[in-house]
């Protein structure tokens, strides 16, 4: 019997060299409970050649949901209190339920014709404009950032601190907090379009606008309209009381913006979900991943003069990204930013930040973990399925000549300069060339970006500890209706 095995080992290592790589098996000295393949072995060399282990905490300790200051920040993180109206919430435009953003290409923060409706029934009132000019990025992992964050890069980590739009361009900002995410979230919540709105604090700065802000949740404001029910202001200072351990202390030592940052920033620094399908393949499960998406690992991480795409030499590592810019000549639709003239609808991206020509429509390259559940993709939305933004990224010159906006969800998105937008974005220096492609690699490709999403992100009862209850909350928390 032994004999016969051995010599139906040898003839199966004869067959393989005229054979395809994923069907020759050969024995496997590890724990795994399937045989390693070919494909398997081609892949473990990828994978050391690029280092990775799988896991993309890397020994980095980050905050539990469990922990005081998150609940509180989940708590604010609800709260309609924290805009100039009361009609938006950070979760708004970043629900769990919906991959940590909103499902929309742009996102509608203020003057929603329902405040507590999210997703691709989220519509502004009528007569307005699209204000908000990009995508909103995921707080999953946001906590695993370490240089950047925004799209444009605008608040970073220098050797100094950290610098932010509040302060000249490379400077440290006093007031940016401990981390990126604390610096991040003091700014949505004074941009017009996103929190603030066009009434409050009219002619005001970022600064006073957060300590307006601050004034108001813990009612020692001095302007009495905009102060709210005593319940509330109660029910924020016992909760701040009790999170800093200070049961004497009043509303105005605690309920500061720094403290309202730094509870924001504990929460979304707790939503970590990073246990996916191909992180437990890189460390042996063989059976992890399918073939297809096996496949779609090789052509991810392979060089082009190797058969692959050379996906990883941006999205590297295993967190999926160097934090750098590239300008991927992501198709130009939307209302713009930082235009001058208000009929202008471009956006410059890096550029609005450096002042750097060479930085003209360049944009972070993003994390893919989870990317499935994080679309519409594109740092303005330009794209509604998985499929189409891989075919976009393996050729973004045809892919951006032949953008069909027919494709997007949402209603009144500004196209109008579209043609003239791209026009201009083609006369930049752009970072990818583009390469001819099969359709069952766009497939294998999107196989494999499926097996980055841990499954917690798919299902309600694994999200709930990052979606407060409605019993014993003010009645500012957000509703959501989805």
């Amino acid at each position: 019997m032994l004999l016969k095995f051995i010599a139906l080992a040898w003839v199966l290592l004869l067959l393989g060299g005229c054979q395809d790589e994923s069907n020759i098996y050969q024995p496997d000295n590890s724990s795994a409970k399937v045989l390693r393949s070919r494909l398997d072995t081609t892949l473990r060399g990828l994978i050391q050649q690029h280092g990775l282990s799988g896991d993309a905490l890397q020994g980095r300790i980050l905050p539990t949901i469990e922990s005081p200051l998150a609940q509180l920040g989940m708590h604010l993180f609800f709260s309609k209190s924290l805009s100039g109206n009361r009609d938006v919430a950070c979760a708004s435009c970043h629900h769990p339920l919906l991959g940590g953003g909103d499902n929309l290409s742009l996102s509608i923060g203020v003057d929603a014709v329902d405040p507590n409706v999210l997703g691709h029934k989220r519509l502004l009132q009528g007569g307005l404009s699209l204000g908000v000019p990009r995508n909103a990025p995921t707080t999953f992992n946001i906590g695993l950032w370490q240089q950047f964050m925004f799209h444009d890069g605008r608040v970073a980590q220098l050797d100094t601190g950290i610098t932010t739009p509040d302060v000249a361009y490379l400077q440290p900002d006093p007031l940016a907090g401990s981390n990126l995410v604390h610096a991040q979230a003091r700014f949505p919540v004074t941009s017009n379009h996103e929190m603030r709105g066009k009434t409050f604090d009219v002619g005001g700065t970022a600064q006073s606008c957060r300590e307006r802000l601050a004034e108001r949740l813990g009612g020692y404001g001095a302007i009495p309209e905009e102060r709210l029910p005593a319940e509330e202001t109660d029910y924020w200072l016992d909760a701040f009381r009790k999170v800093y351990q200070q049961p004497q202390a009043q509303a105005a030592e605690l309920i500061t913006e720094q403290n309202i940052a730094a509870a924001l920033a504990e929460y979304q620094r707790s939503q970590v979900f990073v246990n996916h399908a191909w992180k437990q393949y890189v460390q042996g499960e063989l059976a992890a991943i399918s073939e297809p998406a096996k496949r779609g690992a090789l052509l991810f991480f392979r060089e082009s003069e190797a058969g692959g795409y050379a996906c990883a030499s941006c999205h590297r590592g295993d967190f999926f990204t160097d934090e750098l810019f590239r300008n991927v000549l992501m198709p130009p639709l939307g209302p713009g930013k930082g235009n001058m003239d208000t009929e202008v609808q471009q956006d410059y991206g890096r550029w609005l930040v450096t002042q750097n020509p060479d930085d003209k429509f360049r944009f972070r390259t993003p994390s893919l973990l989870n990317v499935a559940v994080t679309g519409p993709w594109g740092h303005n939305g330009a794209y509604t399925s998985l499929n189409a933004i891989v075919r976009h990224m393996l050729n973004p010159f045809q892919a951006a000549l032949n953008y069909d906006s027919g494709q997007l969800k949402q209603p009144n998105i500004p196209t109008e300069q579209f043609a003239a937008n791209l026009r201009d974005m083609l006369g930049s220096n752009t970072d990818m060339a583009g390469q001819a492609y099969q359709e069952e690699d766009v497939q294998y490709l999107v196989a494999f970006l499926h097996t980055l999403t841990d499954p917690c992100v798919t299902h309600v009862d694994c999200l709930q500890p990052w979606i407060p209850p409605v019993a014993g909350l003010p009645k500012s928390i957000l509703q959501a209706r989805f």
